[in-house]
């Protein structure tokens, strides 16, 4: 958990420095989006790399290598002069990222009773974004009172920490500290994956996870405080604490999502509709609302926007009840590719727009540039909620109602 912790906190620590990053570096808005975009493309390409080596090597090896990398990474960033060297860093960021979430998804499912392992995945993803709290308060004062050098190098100090306590403690599962899997020809690794994808339950998967997150991904990584303050005219302060209540939202709403599909797993693509719904609907009414939206409508957002995280782990679950444990970790791997594609698309789109809407460099955007730039969410809805409902139809073909209560609780 504090692995997992550390890596969504550096992949977030650019979300409050964003304005500062575009000055530092003296970029527009469509190089600050590649920031986070090539980080993403990094992480969503790992993904079924990671998964194979998890399945090979055990989650502890994996894992406390991705701490090294990201706090190597991250001191890199806080080092870096030029634009192309913070780019490098990042990709690195991306990298160590990619190799957290997976084993511990892998870690809970080796530790935990079947009949828990819904609630325990969904509480360790939510209790893992308290790093975007971290890196929104405490981040954006050490950003203001340290320095952009010192405070990410300050940030960089835990990985190592995190990663000599798991070398001594951590186990890949009760009875062994190294879980490894046999080795595989290419031919069989392909297999597997190829396997895994063409089954309709590991397609919806993927497509809740690409259509569940990426709002509150978009706001929590980087233009979340840029568009509450250029475009909605908020302080820094404010936006600082709206991200933050959008992850509180998310710890919170985890639990009960967890709880919930774990008791009924044949309503699980249902209740992501709702909350996909609900993101549509409250993004409407703030990108309607002539001029600024009220501080009180951008909390509504925000909270609604928070429960889109958790509510991507139901992708998992869905994985890994049509799969079988040998190919886990790796549909697990597809599955989380979904809402990473989405948030690095959009990330970079939007940052296309602003540039076309106020041309010119640096963080001088408009109110009116964030409402065409927010507004290619519907493009990345519309393609997701069609998918959802193709492949539940699909998925829910494959098997009957009294079938799929078993095997959501022995898979």
């Amino acid at each position: 958990m504090a692995a997992y912790f550390l890596a969504v906190f550096h992949r977030s620590s650019l979300a409050v420095a964003g304005l500062l990053a575009a000055d530092r570096f003296g970029i527009s808005a469509s190089q600050l989006a590649t920031f986070t975009t090539l980080q993403l493309i990094v992480y969503a390409g790992m993904q079924i790399p990671v998964g194979v080596l998890v399945d090979r090597f055990g989650p502890r090896s994996v894992m406390l290598t991705g701490m090294v990398v990201i706090s190597a990474a991250q001191a890199g960033f806080a080092l870096a002069d030029s634009y192309p060297l913070a780019l490098l860093a990042r990709v690195f960021v991306g990298m160590g990222d990619a190799m957290t979430f997976i084993c511990l998804l892998r870690i809970v499912a080796a530790w935990f009773a079947p009949r828990r392992i819904p609630l325990m995945t969904t509480l360790s993803g939510t209790l893992g974004q308290l790093g975007t709290v971290v890196a929104a308060i405490p981040m954006t004062w050490a950003l203001g009172n340290l320095g952009w050098t010192k405070a990410y190098l300050a940030a960089a100090v835990a990985g190592p920490v995190v990663a000599l306590v798991g070398l001594f403690f951590l186990h890949d599962a009760p009875r062994h500290r190294n879980l490894r899997g046999v080795s595989k020809t290419m031919r069989e690794v392909a297999g597997g994956i190829a396997d895994s994808w063409r089954h309709p339950g590991t397609r919806l998967g993927f497509w809740m996870h690409f259509t569940t997150p990426f709002s509150s991904n978009v706001l929590g990584l980087l233009w979340g405080l840029p568009f509450f303050v250029r475009g909605e005219g908020r302080t820094d302060h404010e936006a600082a604490l709206l991200l933050t209540l959008m992850t509180v939202t998310a710890m919170i709403v985890g639990p009960l999502l967890g709880w919930a599909i774990g008791r009924e797993p044949w309503h699980r693509s249902t209740l992501a509709l709702w909350i996909i719904g609900s993101t549509v609907g409250l993004w409407s009414v703030v990108l309607l609302w002539p001029g600024d939206a009220p501080l009180w409508l951008l909390v509504v957002l925000v909270v609604v926007c928070g429960a889109g995280g958790p509510a991507s782990m139901i992708g998992f679950d869905v994985a890994r009840t049509f799969n079988p444990a040998h190919r886990l970790a790796s549909a697990s791997g597809i599955v989380n590719q979904g809402g990473f594609i989405a948030s690095l698309v959009l990330v970079l789109s939007i940052g296309w727009v602003l540039d076309w809407r106020t041309p010119g460099t640096g963080s001088d955007y408009t109110a009116d540039a964030f409402r065409w730039a927010m507004s290619l969410q519907y493009v990345l809805w519309a393609l997701g909620l069609t998918q959802i409902v193709r492949y539940r139809r699909k998925a829910r073909a494959t098997t009957s109602r009294s079938a799929l209560a078993p095997v959501s609780l022995q898979s």
